[in-house]
């Protein structure tokens, strides 16, 4: 009878009715295979990416400071005694330059091709904080801009096979008593009537001079400018690791490999809560690995870049297969960033295997752009996250990034691709997902799959989003729906 009974009612559904439901459902089972498909074909990629870089090799020569006049003492200027290291070092082949167990000051150090700088884990090198100490001035970058400004406190320019690592530490020694106030925040020991970056003649004529087009030769900062140099930077660079070594008390962004290839920072802790205190910014850069680190910073822990409105399309390279790993996030305003300075467009970033957690990190996942900078981020694929607590988004992706005045131009920017599977959090702050897009130029494409969001306010917010797709995901407890 219960036979019967299913038969009759099958036999009124039309022929056409049956159609669509199975058409309906294998429909939907294909997109669900694609989707999964594609996120297994982007991991093998980055395996591929990962295999191919390689870690740089030195000889087994080792060139102690020591030997070349250092002391070990708080008040005696190092520079020439590491700078002939250096350079011995690199001339005769290559080898390892050891910083031995003590303190030791210095100006600016300049590595060069095929030298180890080697800090012994007692051993700790703090820098002037005399801005005149860091000529001459170097091509270098601020905010995504190119000048002529400050070397950075550990600069390398168009080398090949370079490394910073032991378990010492570098000391910026920034405080709100040097380099800080130059943000113009009394946060951080800025008064009102005394100078900083925000003078016209200082970012906004730098910013100016990009749009017009000045050669970088040209863009001449320095001393009365009130532009904070970058601390560890290597530009134009090739095969290079940053490993193990501690960094505090930056002037500004910490590490900052800018248009450059085959890089490795493996398991450098920072710790520096000043003013732009980015952890690790490639800039225009290829085929960066960061591994095993720990960020507790006074902004992005890790924030990819690709230069900034004009200039960024002056030099109009992209920065593709950026790789973070194994790493723990504490304070800052975002965990992984993409932006602002995105003009050069960002594609294929893989996040797995991380944790954040703190009271004062802002947002998990960040994408941030606008109008002028405008570029394209593409390809962003996060995996097996655990997050404790952040205080405004798990994902945020901002189309009308507002910082320095009126940020409204023509270039109108796309955003394209971001998955994120496997991620568990128990407290989500204000929101799970913050997403503004344009009407013309929507994002595209965010998908949720096995995550588990808890203790957040809104589920999300979204405006002009393409293709939002929740897969086994639950927010508060709630299955989310597409």
């Amino acid at each position: 009878m219960k036979l019967f009974k299913t038969y009759t009612i099958f036999k009124t559904f039309s022929s056409k009715t049956v159609f669509f439901l199975i058409f309906t459902l294998f429909v939907g089972f294909s997109v669900f295979s694609q989707k999964d498909n594609q996120s297994k074909e982007q991991w093998k990629k980055m395996e591929s990416i990962v295999n191919s870089i390689k870690y740089p090799s030195f000889p087994n020569k080792t060139y102690n400071i020591l030997q070349y006049g250092a002391q070990s003492n708080t008040t005696f200027d190092n520079t020439e005694a590491i700078t002939k290291a250096i350079q011995e070092c690199s001339k005769n082949g290559g080898g390892i330059v050891l910083i031995p167990k003590g303190k030791y000051l210095s100006h600016a150090i300049h590595l060069e091709n095929n030298v180890n700088f080697h800090l012994d884990k007692d051993a700790e090198i703090l820098f002037s904080t005399n801005p005149k100490d860091y000529y001459p001035l170097v091509h270098t970058s601020f905010e995504g801009t190119e000048l002529m400004n400050y070397s950075p406190l550990v600069y390398a320019y168009q080398k090949t096979n370079v490394a910073i690592t032991g378990e010492g530490t570098l000391n910026g020694q920034a405080s709100s008593e040097n380099w800080w106030p130059w943000c113009s925040s009394e946060q951080y020991g800025w008064k009102k009537g005394t100078p900083s970056q925000a003078d016209p003649l200082n970012r906004l004529s730098l910013v100016e001079m990009a749009e017009n087009n000045v050669p970088v030769s040209k863009r001449i900062f320095g001393e009365g400018h009130y532009l904070r140099p970058n601390f560890i930077e290597f530009f134009e660079c090739k095969n290079i690791l940053i490993q193990n070594i501690n960094i505090i008390n930056t002037p500004f962004w910490v590490i900052h490999p800018m248009k450059s290839e085959n890089l490795i920072v493996d398991g450098v802790n920072i710790n520096s809560h000043g003013p732009n205190n980015d952890g690790c910014d490639p800039e225009y850069s290829k085929n960066v690995i960061i591994k095993n680190c720990t960020f507790n910073t006074g902004d992005d822990c890790i924030a990819i870049k690709s230069g900034r409105d004009a200039d960024g399309r002056r030099v109009a390279m992209k920065s593709e297969n950026i790789i973070v790993q194994n790493c723990t996030m504490f304070d800052g305003h975002g965990g992984v960033t993409i932006g602002s300075e995105i003009s050069g467009g960002v594609s294929n970033v893989y996040v797995e295997n991380c944790k954040m957690n703190s009271p004062n990190l802002d947002i998990a996942i960040r994408l941030k752009t606008n109008s002028k900078r405008g570029g394209l981020i593409e390809n962003f694929y996060v995996r097996n996250i655990e997050i404790g607590q952040v205080k405004e988004a798990v994902l945020k992706v901002d189309m009308f990034y507002n910082v320095h005045g009126n940020q409204n131009g023509t270039f109108i920017p796309r955003i394209e691709n971001i998955y994120l599977e496997n991620v568990q959090v128990e407290n989500g702050g204000k929101y799970s997902i913050l997403a503004k897009g344009y009407k013309e130029s929507p994002i595209k494409n965010i998908t949720f799959e096995n995550v588990t969001i808890k203790k957040v306010k809104e589920p999300y917010s979204i405006e002009n989003v393409n293709n939002l797709n929740f897969i086994n995901t639950y927010i508060n407890g709630t299955i989310m729906k597409n």
